[in-house]
This record gives structure tokens, sequence and C-alpha cells, in this order.
């Protein structure tokens, strides 16, 4: 059973940064690590992965530029640095993971879910 603890979100201005943290139990190194969020009335969309074996990255056109994903190995953390924020990134995100190491962007490739973290950007 992998367990994902979420922290970081809150609320800021628009042209504001926050950094969201998630820490993976278990053997994470051969992990893939997402990030999606969900606003109200909307579908949940991925923002950014990363591969924990290779650092491999991808993300969503609307995020490419201002968030940046990354890993912390020796706190089996992944982080997601959002710079520049944006009214339009409000939302829950959730941090994902698939044990199995080749998820994309799927959210039905992901087995295993954090509690998300509310995210919330004033214009």
């Amino acid at each position: 059973q992998v367990q994902l603890v979420e922290s970081g979100g809150g609320l800021v201005q628009s042209g504001g940064s926050l950094r969201l943290s998630c820490v993976a139990s278990g053997r994470t190194f051969s992990y893939v690590m997402g990030w999606f969020r969900q606003a109200p009335g909307k579908e949940r969309d991925v923002v950014a992965t990363i591969r924990w074996s290779d650092g491999r990255t991808y993300y969503a056109d609307s995020v490419k530029g201002r968030f940046t994903i990354s890993t912390d190995n020796a706190k089996n953390t992944v982080y997601l640095q959002m710079n520049s924020l944006k009214p339009e990134d409000t939302a829950v995100y959730y941090c994902a993971a698939d044990p199995r190491g080749w998820a994309t962007g799927f959210i039905r490739e992901y087995a295993y879910w954090g509690q998300g973290t509310q995210v919330t950007v004033s214009s």
C-alpha cells in the first residue's frame, strides 16, 4: 500500500507562488508521480508528471514555463513549484503515484492518490 501525504496549498494573489509537497511511502525509485487538479464543476486533469528513476517530466500546456515538478530522493518527496499563478489555477491539487513506473497523464493509470490540497488564486 502506497501512502501519499500532500501539503502546501493555500490562498495567494495572482502572480504569486506556492510550492506543493507530497511525501510518498514505499520504493519510490520505481514510481511515476503525478500532480493533478480539479476545479469546481470540472474534470480532474493532469498538471505534471515525473518518472522518479530518470527525472523525465511532462507538463500540461497550461502550466508550461510556470510550474516545475521535482523530486527529493532523500525525503521521498515530490514537489510542484507553481510560479506566476493565475486565478484559473484555482483548484484542488492531488498527488498520485503509479508504482509500476510507466504511467503517463491518464487518471486511470494511477493507483494511489493523496487527499488533495486546495489552491486558491485571487485576482
